[in-house]
């Protein structure tokens, strides 16, 4: 069953007199428990789509439908709920908040579906420990380096029981071995969890992970390979 259906997508932008067309009418499905990438050049789309499928942007024209829900028909505050239950997000950036430690980052979210104290500390406690980081629980983010803050964010991502989650770079701040290992992790979440993962990136080391290749050119899909 599709998780993620896109209709003939696109998404314009004004720059001055000149309209940039970002996505340029994108058809994509993506199954349950897919392992995929959308790779392409810098400035081909592929952030934006995915912004587009997480509903943190608006198509000029076409469909984004989600977990069987028209997403682009929500209204902003039916799409932050939306977003807060059925979405994880890892972003290059980590965008984790400083002045709480990793457990309170993982649990934050789960604070905003209104989950009691007790749920949320068991499982920040499991998504830290599945993410190798189960002795830094009370640390905060500057003491942890880029890999382990980054890892952070997935098990972050996962709090919420999302339907999927979307990668935008996400290994775009790590040196080999923490690209390696934060790899190891979603592959074992995908593989043994069933979890999907679509990830952007420019990033080798994913793409030889990925089970499926989206090529995204000039905003559209240029192929679209099963490996």
């Amino acid at each position: 069953m599709a998780i993620i259906e896109t209709t003939n997508l696109h998404r314009d932008y004004q720059d001055g007199d000149s309209i940039i067309r970002a996505v340029d009418g994108i058809n994509l499905s993506v199954e349950e428990g897919e392992f995929t990438a959308i790779i392409g050049p810098s400035g081909s789309g592929k952030t934006t789509l995915l912004n587009l499928i997480g509903g943190l942007d608006n198509p000029s024209q076409g469909e984004v439908i989600v977990d069987q829900k028209e997403i682009h028909e929500l209204s902003d505050n039916e799409l932050i709920n939306f977003r807060l239950r059925h979405i994880g997000f890892v972003f290059q950036a980590y965008n984790l908040i400083p002045v709480l430690s990793a457990k309170e980052n993982v649990e934050f979210i789960m604070q905003l579906q209104g989950k009691s104290a007790k749920e949320r500390s068991k499982r920040a406690l499991e998504l830290l420990k599945a993410v190798g980081l189960e002795q830094q629980a009370h640390k905060r983010p500057n003491e942890l380096s880029g890999g382990q803050q980054q890892r952070v964010a997935v098990a972050r991502a996962l709090a919420s029981k999302p339907s999927f989650v979307l990668a935008d770079e996400p290994t775009a701040n790590l040196d080999s071995k923490s690209t390696e290992d934060l790899l190891d992790i979603m592959h074992k979440l995908n593989q043994e969890e069933g979890i999907t993962f679509l990830f952007s990136t420019h990033d080798q080391r994913v793409i030889d992970r990925a089970q499926r290749l989206v090529y995204v050119e000039d905003g559209k899909i240029k192929s679209d390979t099963k490996k």
